[in-house]
């Protein structure tokens, strides 16, 4: 029979019962209880029955206790298997995860788990399995995300160097367009509301295909949006068709909706419409057109999104009338929560200075 280990010299059973009262884990407090009956000159069966363990468990907790003291006899998350790849081997995917596949060479336009297992076998010679892989690269940050669209001719030096002289530009409008009045800033588009309407996600069980009804008729509106995320302000009309004069409409909407004595620089695009000869400017409106093919400098883009997944999608509209009334039941609601506009519209770049 093994020889009982002894105990650490610099505790007494009284400051052990001290720290097992003073602790806040259960285990802890169990596990130090235990070692003061040794310090009380107990046999460790006795010490073992106070903390409800066998003689090796209690073993055990002496032995940590003598080398870390009372920190030793925490609850200690167990190390595990280590893990087959190395910090050489994730430096390596996150370079290839970055870079994305070549079409050319690998014959595909997406990673795919079973296509990181085949490189890191041929490469490394590891053998992993998906669900390893998988574990890894979520600790890794990585998850499986829907790409955003982005313009094939899309400038993206164009892009960040709007952003960057945005600051200036506003300067310069609250200098002599605004003639030291308080300067809004309000986001303007249009989206296109139709009987050929989105599905969006929805849960359902794994492994069905939920249903949604899908309507095939083309009657359409279109809802002209405009917010104002730092006040959380939103102005919008639902219009038959959009032109020219659809916009001088919804410009004077957004010159009511400003506040008296205000001015706001409104961003959009350069669609035709905006930039017309024929449009009609209220004179408490500044038109700063957004770089083109970069609708995600406009956060009526997220709006559209928002307004779609929650109150018009997955709906069978019955006739014009019925489009309308929709619309104008989706835009009032999100009007009723200005904290939505801002949590969604606020831009860094365009409130952060």
């Amino acid at each position: 029979m093994a020889a009982a280990v002894g105990l650490r010299a610099d505790y007494t059973a009284a400051q052990v019962r001290a720290l097992a009262k003073a602790s806040r884990h259960a285990d802890q407090t169990r596990r130090l209880l235990a070692v003061a009956e040794i310090y009380d000159g107990r046999s460790r069966t006795e010490a073992a029955r106070v903390g409800g363990v066998g003689l090796q468990t209690l073993r055990d907790w002496v032995l940590a206790f003598n080398v870390l003291g009372p920190d030793g006899l925490l609850r200690g998350k167990a190390p595990g298997n280590p893990s087959i790849l190395k910090d050489t081997h994730r430096q390596a995917l996150t370079k290839m995860l970055e870079k994305g596949p070549d079409p050319a060479v690998h014959g595909i336009v997406r990673w795919r788990l079973v296509d990181l297992m085949h490189w890191l076998f041929e490469t490394y010679r590891l053998s992993i399995s998906k669900q390893t892989l998988s574990r890894e690269l979520q600790a890794m940050g990585y998850a499986k995300l829907s790409a955003r669209p982005r313009h094939h001719a899309q400038d993206g030096k164009a892009l960040e160097a709007f952003k960057k002289n945005f600051p200036a530009r506003l300067a310069e409008i609250a200098a002599h367009e605004a003639a030291g009045k308080a300067v809004e800033i309000w986001w303007q588009d249009e989206a296109r509301i139709g009987q050929k309407n989105k599905i969006t996600r929805r849960w359902a069980k794994r492994g069905t295909r939920p249903s949604a009804p899908h309507d095939q008729r083309t009657r359409s509106a279109w809802l002209f949006g405009a917010i104002c995320p730092a006040l959380g302000k939103a102005a919008g009309l639902v219009l038959p068709t959009c032109n020219t004069k659809a916009m001088t409409l919804h410009l004077a909407e957004i010159a009511q909706a400003v506040a008296p004595g205000a001015h706001a620089v409104l961003l959009l695009d350069q669609a035709g419409w905006h930039l017309s000869q024929d449009l009609v400017i209220p004179e408490n409106i500044t038109i700063v057109p957004l770089p083109p093919k970069c609708p995600e400098l406009n956060p009526v883009e997220n709006i559209w999104q928002f307004v779609r997944d929650n109150w018009l999608s997955n709906r069978v509209f019955k006739s014009y009338a019925d489009i309308l009334d929709h619309c104008c039941h989706a835009w009032n609601r999100l009007v009723s929560q200005p904290w939505t506009i801002m949590s969604i519209g606020t831009r860094s770049w365009a409130h952060g200075f």
